[in-house]
C-alpha cells in the first residue's frame, strides 16, 4: 500500500486548499448536491482517504458501502486498465462482450439459492430496484408493490415512492408513482416484537389494505440502510418470504447496501437462509465503478419480452471488469471472514461505549455493517442533535463517519474491509473521544 495507513492531520478540517475548491464547487455544482465532509480527496486506499491539504483521514464510510474491497484495489485496477485499453463501450444490446456474461455467471453462483438464475445489469441501485418491479409486474400480471417503514430504495420517481423518508429524498418532488403500499417493519429496539409477531403484523396490513392477489412483489432490505441499519428480529424475513411463496408474490431482497461480504456473509439474506425470488445489487459490486444488477429465478427473469430490459450503459465493459476484479479480491482475501472479524471488533467497542454513555440506546448490525442509535437516556426519543455533534467532532479529528436513520440519530459504520486492525482501533478511539467531548 503506497499510502501510509495512519491518521495524519496537517491542517484544520477542511484545510485551505479544500476551502478554495469549495468556493469553486459553489460556483459550478448545484446546491442540491450536498456533501457530508467538505474535503477534496486526491488519493485513497486501505482505510485512508488523503485530501488536497495532505490530511490522512480514516474511512468508516466506504463511500456508503461501495469501496468494500478498498479504494484502488489491485485486481480492480489491473482488470480496469486492461479493459480500458481494449474498448470502453459497445452497448451490450448492440454487440455483446464476455465481461457482462461473466458477471451474470458470478451472480448466479453467489446469490442465495441453488435454482437456475439469470441477471440483467444496470448502472445504479435505483435502476435495479425499478427493473425488479418491472419484472415482477410482468411475471405476475399484478400491479401493487409492498415496501416497509424506514425503507430506502433510491431517488427516481418510483423508488422515491418506495422510500419512506421525506427529507431530503422526497420533499417537493411529487407526485410519485402509484400502487406502492407500506407495511410496518420489524424494528426490535422500538417494537419489542419477535420476528414472527412482526411478520404477522406486516402480513395483516398487506392482506387487509392491499390483498395478496393484487401484489406483484414485496421489496425489502434484509438489513435496512439509510433507514437506520435496522436488523429485523430473527424469523421475520423467513416468515415474510414463506407468505410470498404461498401467495404467488415475488419476494425481492434489496441487497444494494448489505451485499458482497459486507455483513459477514456474501449476502445478508444468507444469515437466515432466506432465498429471494429476485435480488438487487449495486454499491460493493464493482469496487467503486457504477454497476448494478437484478438476479433471480430464470423463469421470472425470462418473463419480460426481448428489449424490455436494458439501457445504454447497463453492464458497461469497464464496470464489469471492475466487478470481476472486486470479486477476485473478495475471494483471495476471504473478505467474508474479514467482515466478521471487523464486526466483532466494532461490536465490542460500541458495547463499551453504550455502557458509558446512556445516550446510546441500541447497538446493532452484522459484520462490517454496524450502527448505534442515539436517544434521550432511558427512552426511544431520538437525539439527532447529539448525533450531529459527535459526527462533527469525528470529522474535525480525521475520521469519516456517516449518520442515517429516519430521525437522523443513527451512526452507521461501514469501514472498507481492507482496513487494518490498528487503523480501526484508532478510529474508534476518536469516536470514543467524540462522545466524551460532547457529553
Amino acid at each position: 500500500m503506497s499510502i501510509a495507513q495512519e491518521r495524519r492531520l496537517v491542517t484544520a478540517i477542511p484545510g485551505p486548499e479544500s476551502l478554495a475548491r469549495l468556493d469553486r464547487k459553489k460556483q459550478h455544482v448545484a446546491d442540491g448536491v450536498g456533501t457530508t465532509l467538505p474535503v477534496f480527496i486526491v488519493e485513497a486506499g486501505g482505510g485512508v482517504l488523503v485530501d488536497v491539504d495532505g490530511n490522512h483521514l480514516i474511512d468508516l464510510g466506504s463511500g456508503i458501502a461501495v469501496t468494500t474491497v478498498g479504494n484502488a484495489a489491485p485486481a480492480v485496477v489491473r482488470r480496469v486498465q486492461e479493459q480500458v485499453a481494449a474498448f470502453t463501450h459497445t452497448c451490450f444490446m448492440v454487440t455483446p462482450y464476455d465481461g457482462y456474461v461473466d458477471v451474470c455467471a458470478e451472480l448466479a453462483e453467489l446469490t442465495p439459492g441453488d435454482h437456475a438464475k439469470k441477471s440483467a445489469l444496470f448502472n445504479s441501485g435505483a435502476e435495479a430496484v425499478e427493473n425488479a418491479v418491472k419484472i415482477a409486474r410482468v411475471a405476475t400480471g399484478r400491479d401493487a408493490v409492498a415496501v416497509f417503514d424506514h425503507a430506502y430504495h433510491g431517488r427516481t420517481n418510483l423508488t422515491m415512492a418506495m422510500t419512506a423518508k421525506n427529507m431530503p429524498y422526497k420533499n417537493g418532488f411529487g407526485p410519485f408513482a402509484g400502487e406502492v403500499y407500506r407495511a410496518p417493519m420489524s424494528y426490535p429496539f422500538r417494537d419489542g416484537l419477535s420476528g414472527e409477531e412482526a411478520a404477522a403484523r406486516a402480513i395483516d396490513v398487506l392482506e387487509k389494505q392491499v390483498g395478496a392477489a393484487n401484489l406483484a412483489c414485496v421489496v425489502i432490505e434484509p438489513i435496512q440502510g439509510e433507514g437506520g441499519f435496522v436488523v429485523p428480529a430473527p424469523g421475520f424475513l423467513p416468515a415474510l418470504a414463506a407468505w410470498c411463496t404461498a401467495n404467488g408474490v415475488v419476494y425481492v431482497a434489496d441487497e444494494i447496501q448489505s451485499g458482497f461480504c459486507r455483513t459477514g456473509d456474501w449476502f445478508a439474506s444468507d444469515h437466515e437462509r432466506v432465498v429471494p425470488d429476485l435480488v438487487t445489487t449495486a454499491k460493493g459490486i464493482a469496487g467503486g465503478l457504477p454497476l448494478a444488477a437484478v438476479t433471480g429465478r430464470a423463469e421470472l427473469m425470462d418473463s419480460v419480452h426481448v428489449g424490455g430490459l436494458g439501457g445504454t450503459y447497463g453492464g458497461n465493459p469497464v464496470a464489469c471488469a471492475a466487478a470481476l476484479g472486486a470479486l477476485e479480491e473478495m475471494r483471495e482475501h476471504d473478505l467474508v471472514t474479514r467482515a466478521r472479524e471487523i464486526g466483532v471488533t466494532m461490536a465490542g467497542r460500541l458495547a463499551d461505549l453504550q455502557e458509558t454513555y446512556a445516550v446510546i440506546g441500541d447497538v446493532r448490525g452484522r459484520g462490517a455493517m454496524m450502527a448505534i442509535e442515539l436517544c434521550a437516556p432511558g427512552t426511544t426519543t431520538p437525539d439527532a442533535a447529539r448525533a450531529a455533534a459527535v459526527a462533527a467532532h469525528c470529522h474535525a479529528h480525521g475520521v469519516v463517519v456517516l449518520t442515517c436513520g429516519t430521525w437522523g440519530n443513527v451512526f452507521r459504520f461501514l469501514p472498507p474491509l481492507s482496513i487494518s486492525d490498528a487503523l480501526l482501533a484508532e478510529a474508534f478511539d476518536v469516536v470514543a473521544e467524540a462522545f466524551a467531548a460532547t457529553a
